[in-house]
């Protein structure tokens, strides 16, 4: 299946038990539930996806089955996040071999590039791999801000085809698009900048907060891609306190919580992460809890 670069991919949960083992099923279950409300794509093993709290043959084990629980009718696409170019490489092959049809290319993790590096790993990984790649473009998470200008010199690397852009700032998603034109299919990587984005020339949009309330977030996207904007505008302000989850640094947590009072997954999480106690654990129960006590019905 080719990769149609366009509509709503969660950065998908991998589902733990509460002793930290896989739950495949779990994250089979979740896929499916995904895929019941209308998404078009998904990124298995990002940020959500606690990629880095995974070994590498449980990343494989994750990817085969999050491509088994799709049955080939949406593409599925990797997250690479590793230390160096060389063990990213290693990483894009074995997503190749379980059968995932794209990758999401971070930088590598820990040391913080300049520009030229940045740009020799992913044009690495994105000819080594032979898949087309998202380029996640995250300069608040990961200290590298691939700027417009290069993009404009990565733009001969015909597997590079989209980018996920997340410096959380909505002027980007312009000065992309003045820089490169329609080179690349931009995606929204930001939650609460998602209509914004949208609005500005995003073709998709990849979500965190999808996983848990999947029909909502793919209503969101279509009205925006309609023009519909009362109720675009309507869904996205009863949605905002949620989606403002996606931008804490206890992300994950957060939304493995509203997961699990959503019916949509577990909160387990895997060491050095802890799942949530206290007022920290109130304010985000009480934040999900008004989101159900006012769903819109869609």
């Amino acid at each position: 299946m080719s990769v149609t670069w366009s509509g709503v991919f969660p950065a998908l949960m991998t589902e733990f038990n509460k002793d930290g083992s896989l739950d495949l099923d779990g994250t089979q279950r979740h896929i499916k539930s995904c895929m019941d409300a209308g998404i078009e794509g998904l990124v298995m093993l990002g940020t959500l996806g606690e990629n880095a709290s995974l070994r590498a043959e449980e990343k494989e084990t994750v990817l085969k089955a999050a491509v088994e629980a799709t049955e080939g009718k949406i593409p599925v696409l990797s997250g690479v996040a590793e230390y160096t170019t060389e063990l990213g490489l290693e990483h894009a092959a074995r997503a190749k071999r379980a059968g995932c049809e794209g990758l999401m290319v971070l930088p590598s993790m820990v040391y913080q590039q300049d520009q030229r590096e940045g740009q020799a790993h992913f044009n690495a990984i994105a000819n080594g791999a032979n898949l087309p790649v998202m380029i996640y473009n995250n300069p608040v998470s990961y200290k590298l801000d691939m700027t417009p200008e290069s993009f404009v010199e990565m733009s001969v690397n015909n597997n590079i085809v989209a980018v996920k852009e997340s410096s959380n700032d909505s002027r980007r998603m312009t000065d992309m698009i003045n820089a490169c034109g329609d080179r690349y299919v931009m995606f929204c990587g930001v939650d609460d900048l998602v209509l914004e984005n949208l609005m500005f020339g995003a073709t998709g949009w990849v979500s965190g907060l999808v996983n848990s309330f999947p029909r909502e977030a793919v209503a969101l996207y279509a009205y925006a891609k309609a023009g519909n904007m009362e109720e675009a505008v309507a869904l996205y302000r009863w949605f905002m306190p949620l989606l403002h989850l996606d931008v804490d640094v206890k992300l994950v947590q957060y939304i493995k919580l509203a997961n699990q009072m959503t019916s949509e997954g577990s909160e387990w999480v895997r060491r050095p992460r802890m799942e949530l106690i206290g007022d920290e654990r109130k304010k985000v129960e009480a934040i999900v809890q008004k989101a159900l006590d006012t769903r819109p019905n869609i």
